[in-house]
C-alpha cells in the first residue's frame, strides 16, 4: 500500500469567491518513485479546543459552548469544522494542491460561535483524511486511504475574520424562523422603515425595560 502523507502549509481567504471561503494549501507525500494517477480524497476537518488558552473575555464568550471554565475538563471537546471532497491530480514523490472549505456566518453552527468568540492568536485543527488512492506502474491499482492520515495545523484567527470581513463588513449574522421573520417584515411595512437595521432599532426602542431589583439590607433581606 502506497503510505501517503498530507501536510497543511497555510491557509487564505478567497477574496473572490462567492461565499465566506478559505483555502487551504496541502502537501502530499509519498516515499517511493511509484507514481499516484489520483487521489479522492474526503477530508473532514476538526476545530481541537483543548490545544489553545484563552483570555478571560474569550472564556465568557464560550460559556454556551462549553460551560464555565471549571468544567472545561471534560467539555472542551472537538468541534466539527467542515467536511469535504478533494480530487488531487496525479503527481510522483510530492504535490501540492488547494483544498477549498466554503464556510458559514451563521451563529447557531458551533464552529462559528467559537470562532466568533476568539480576540486572536490561532484556531488548533486537525486534518483528517480518507479516501481511494489510484497507483502503479504500467497500469493502476485501486487502494484505500485510512482515515488516520491527518495533518495538525493553526489556522491564524485574522484569516478568519478576514474572509468574514469581505463578505458581511461590520455586521453580524442572524437566523430567525419563517414566522418571525414575517412579523418582522409586516413591523417594518406598517412603520414605513427602511431597513432591516431600523426595524430592530425601533423594536429596540420601544422595548419594556426590565424592572430594576429592589434595594437589599445588610442582612439580604428586602427593605420595605
Amino acid at each position: 500500500m502506497t503510505e501517503l502523507s498530507f501536510t497543511c502549509t497555510g491557509v487564505r481567504a478567497d477574496r473572490y469567491a462567492a461565499g465566506p471561503t478559505l483555502v487551504f494549501r496541502l502537501r502530499v507525500t509519498t516515499p517511493g518513485d511509484e507514481p499516484v494517477h489520483a487521489l479522492a480524497l474526503r477530508c473532514q476537518i476538526r476545530i481541537e479546543p483543548a490545544r489553545r488558552g484563552y483570555d478571560r473575555a474569550e472564556a465568557d464568550g464560550l460559556v454556551d459552548l462549553f460551560g464555565e471554565p471549571s468544567r472545561w475538563g471534560s467539555t472542551l471537546q472537538p468541534v466539527q469544522f467542515a467536511q469535504v471532497p478533494l480530487m488531487v491530480p496525479g503527481f510522483t514523490r510530492e504535490t501540492e494542491t488547494d483544498l477549498v472549505v466554503p464556510c458559514t456566518y451563521d451563529m447557531d453552527i458551533a464552529a462559528t460561535r467559537y470562532l466568533a468568540a476568539l480576540d486572536g492568536g490561532e484556531v488548533p485543527l486537525l486534518m483528517l483524511f480518507s479516501g481511494t488512492a489510484f497507483t502503479g506502474t504500467g497500469g493502476f491499482r485501486v487502494e484505500p486511504v485510512p482515515w488516520d492520515r491527518e495533518a495538525a495545523f493553526r489556522m491564524p484567527v485574522a484569516t478568519w475574520r478576514e474572509m468574514v470581513e469581505q463578505h458581511f463588513p461590520g455586521c453580524g449574522w442572524i437566523r430567525l424562523p419563517r414566522d418571525t421573520m414575517n412579523a418582522l417584515l409586516a413591523h417594518r411595512s406598517r412603520r414605513a422603515l427602511p431597513s432591516w437595521e431600523a426595524t430592530v432599532r425601533d423594536l429596540l426602542a420601544h422595548a419594556v425595560p426590565a424592572p430594576e431589583s429592589a434595594p437589599t439590607g445588610t442582612t439580604g433581606r428586602t427593605v420595605s
